[in-house]
């Protein structure tokens, strides 16, 4: 994978995590626990694709040349 790629990537799945984030604090509605399981069932699955995105891109970075 190229070092655009994987940084289009994480930048998408930054955003698919905020956006989780603010629909899981904008459910007002405490009889829905459907929607909310939904939403932190995605929540979940997005943390941890972004967790792995950011290890293969650091992975992926050149050590420093002294």
């Amino acid at each position: 994978m190229s070092l655009r790629f994987l940084a289009a990537e994480l930048y998408r799945l930054t955003r698919e995590v905020e956006n989780l984030e603010k629909a899981l604090a904008g459910l007002s509605v405490p009889g829905d626990s459907r929607e909310r399981t939904r939403l932190e069932m995605d929540l979940l699955k997005a943390r941890k694709e972004l967790a792995h995105i950011r290890a293969v891109l650091d992975s992926k970075k050149e050590p420093p040349k002294i």
